[in-house]
């Protein structure tokens, strides 16, 4: 009985001391519950709150917002959109300062760079405005989309606006990029949509709009991780969001226009592999693999791992900015950047005017030269490491060209090209990497107005991967000294003299002038026996297979295949020398030796794309659909991102009448490029045809719109038969002649 009594006295404790933990249990689960529904209440509270504040600024600043292309369309000409499709706040973005509390190296490498400065520096502002003076206020939209998307998205872009612009300071900042909720079909200029700017998600990952305390986000900074950072932020067309640009009618009462495609440049090239084409292989980089490199920084940085974060200078051509602002660690930077290897450049063959021998490559082959011989030098400039084209975008205002000396032993100039006059301008006879536009009056718009161009008289801008040759003539004087110095070099400055001048006033300081890429080579007068390589200088088959693109470019069809097949006989194992000359062929329409080339490429290379892309152009030139079609379905399973394999592909389906295959690959061509207009004209036809009559006449309107006005080349014949120094640079051959040096000293130490 005691035994009973005993073991139920102790039962009992036990269920009490089981009813009391769990008790504890309860209100510690019911104090969670509790905290999570205050912190959920909280996040809906601020949303809530949020959300009122935005409609009633939004309705404030409808009251005087004009919508000249409709209430649905507030932020166009640019493409950019917002969540929610109305006005925002300015203060609803988190400043730059605010961010710099825990991301100093971030804060202060963005502050030198060309996004922190996007809308605030001179060279930009003044060309804006001339854009709002004649085209007016709502048509800048167009530009600060990219330029300053908060001033955008408040609706500060109207006449009259009394929206408090502080944030003009700030440009592109932190949050600006951060805040983006995703991005649109690839049409660039502002192709984004921005989300409501939030550093902190709550614990269901719901955003809480705007600034919370720094503790909240120490506390969990996982949750601050998935507010500011999305996947695709470290894809290249996040930055071809913007870094891709259209000129349409409403910004230039004409037709839309491409304004620069630097993320189609990269998309096409070897880096990003995503095209099978290009005439060398590169390790795969984006935009930010090279323009966000990783730098070490003295300055605290949550986000930084061993010392070290992903660089926000995002260095690449402006030096103009930081040498306005006085940022020399920013211009030093950059200039180190653009001296890093980004071009090749080769004096690789003299020719005397008396034999008209090719004398190359120079330094691999004896030769003779002496007293009173007319000699023709040839430059190749190689893009060597550069994702993109030298010069990308703008390149009507900046100015990169190829300075040329000839010196004898004494250093007197036999020759020269390429200097600076007094004033600062470059030599009218210079070989330039850039373009003209041209008005429709024949008028050559100086101050970058794009919104009037019609035309570009000539581009000579240099792809990815690709080369230029730069011809040049001088005489030996019959009392030059030997040895003699060829100097070869391509010198690069933001802007041009005539713009800075236009910015600044005419009295200004000399604006960094950068030695991008040189080369020197020495000759006597008289005998020249073969010469070791110069330090980095290109083996001898790859010098010859520059030259040899180059010359395809200038359609020097069988000077190309020589160079070429010079190729072939140092390096045998080479396949892309026999698909090389295959493709020169093709430009030369000579079919059955073109097929001989890439035959022999894939015996070397089974299966190599782009082999056997070009071996089914020769297929579906000589008649064999099926063939042709089947390497161009191989491509593109290698690569479904070319452009051009989809493009033929199409083009051969439609050929056989197979509709709905070929409109697929149209299709999945737009997907890539939503402007082809090859895709617009044959999805135009083919929608017709698969009774698609709506679909049909959308994409003829929009190839109608975004074809080449057939009439515009006349407005640059106007302009180029008043300048023939410049018609003589726009043409694909052309020899620089008489080049003499000039009569002040050089200039182009600033």
């Amino acid at each position: 009985m005691k035994f009973v009594k005993r073991n139920l006295k102790f039962f009992t404790y036990l269920s009490r001391s089981i009813f009391l933990q769990l008790v504890g249990v309860g209100v510690a689960l019911w104090t969670l519950c509790l905290a999570f529904s205050i912190l959920r209440t909280r996040t809906v509270q601020a949303q809530e709150s949020f959300n009122a504040q935005r409609s009633a600024y939004a309705a404030q600043i409808e009251k005087t917002y004009k919508f000249p292309w409709g209430k649905e369309h507030p932020f166009w000409p640019s493409n950019a959109q917002i969540e929610g499709g109305t006005f925002i706040q300015p203060g609803a973005f988190p400043t730059a300062a605010y961010c710099a509390h825990c991301h100093e190296a971030s804060y202060h490498q963005w502050r030198e760079s060309s996004h922190a400065n996007a809308f605030r520096e001179p060279f930009y502002l003044k060309n804006v405005q001339l854009l709002m003076n004649e085209k007016g206020i709502p048509t800048a939209r167009h530009c600060e989309g990219c330029h300053n998307p908060i001033a955008l998205f408040s609706g500060a872009m109207t006449p009259g606006s009394k929206v408090n612009r502080s944030f003009d300071n700030d440009g592109v900042t932190c949050m600006v990029c951060h805040s983006i909720a995703k991005l649109q079909a690839n049409y660039g200029t502002g192709s984004y949509v921005m989300g409501i700017p939030a550093v902190m998600v709550d614990a269901k990952g719901n955003p809480i709009p705007g600034e919370v305390s720094f503790d909240a986000i120490l506390a969990h900074p996982e949750r601050h991780s998935k507010a500011v950072m999305k996947d695709f932020y470290k894809s290249a067309e996040f930055c071809g969001s913007c870094h891709k640009a259209a000129l349409p009618d409403m910004v230039n009462g004409y037709k839309w226009l491409r304004a620069f495609g630097t993320y189609d440049e990269w998309q096409t090239s070897s880096y990003s592999h995503q095209n099978p084409l290009p005439f060398y292989s590169k390790p795969h980089q984006t935009c930010q693999n090279c323009h966000m490199a990783s730098e070490t920084s003295t300055w605290h940085d949550y986000s930084a791992k061993k010392g070290a974060i992903a660089s926000h200078r995002w260095t690449a051509g402006n030096t103009a900015i930081p040498y306005y602002y006085k940022y020399p660690d920013q211009l030093q930077k950059i200039e180190s950047f653009l001296k890093d290897q980004r071009l090749n450049v080769d004096i690789f063959a003299l020719r005397k005017s008396s034999d008209d021998k090719l004398i190359a490559p120079l330094g691999s082959t004896a030769f003779t030269v002496g007293p009173k011989d007319v000699v023709e030098a040839m430059v190749v400039i190689q893009n060597k490491h550069i994702g993109h084209s030298l010069i990308p975008e703008q390149r009507d205002f900046y100015e990169a060209w190829v300075e040329f000396e000839v010196t004898d032993a004494t250093g007197r100039a036999i020759s020269h090209s390429g200097y600076l006059n007094p004033d600062g301008t470059l030599d009218k006879d210079a070989h330039s990497f850039t373009n003209r536009m041209i008005d429709k009056n024949g008028k050559y718009l100086d101050l970058h107005q794009v919104w009037s161009r019609r035309v570009v008289a000539y581009d000579n801008t240099i792809q990815s991967g690709r080369s230029s040759l730069v011809r040049y003539q001088f005489r030996i004087p019959e009392d030059a000294k030997g040895p003699l110095q060829i100097t070869a070099r391509v010198n690069y400055r933001h802007f041009r003299q005539g713009y800075l001048n236009f910015i600044l006033g005419n009295k200004h300081p000399a604006y960094p002038v950068v030695e991008v890429a040189e080369q020197t080579r020495t000759i006597q007068v008289g005998q020249n026996a073969p010469q070791p390589p110069l330090v980095g200088a290109n083996p001898d088959w790859m010098r010859w297979n520059n030259l040899g693109i180059a010359l395809l470019d200038e359609q020097q069809y069988a000077d190309s295949v020589h160079a070429f097949e010079q190729v072939t006989k140092l390096r045998p194992d080479y396949a892309d020398a026999y698909t090389n000359i295959a493709v020169v062929e093709l430009s030369w329409e000579k079919y059955g030796s073109a097929r001989a080339g890439v035959e022999k490429s894939l015996q070397l290379s089974p299966g190599n794309a782009r082999a056997l892309y070009y071996l089914a152009l020769v297929e579906r030139n000589q008649g064999n659909l099926d063939s042709a079609i089947t390497d161009l379905r191989s491509v593109v399973q290698q690569f479904p991102y070319s452009r051009d394999a989809h493009r033929e592909l199409g083009y051969s389906y439609y050929q056989e009448r197979k509709y709905a295959l070929a409109e697929k690959q149209y299709e999945l061509l737009q997907q890539i490029d939503p402007d082809d207009l090859a895709a617009h004209y044959n999805l135009a036809i083919l929608y017709r045809r698969l009774g698609m009559k709506q679909k049909a006449e959308q994409e003829s309107a929009l190839f109608a719109d975004e074809k080449d006005d057939p009439m515009a080349s006349r407005y640059s014949f106007e302009y180029l038969r008043q300048h023939p120094e410049i018609a003589n640079e726009s043409t694909l051959w052309h020899l620089h002649t008489d080049v003499v040096p000039k009569p002040t000293s050089n200039s182009n130490a600033n």
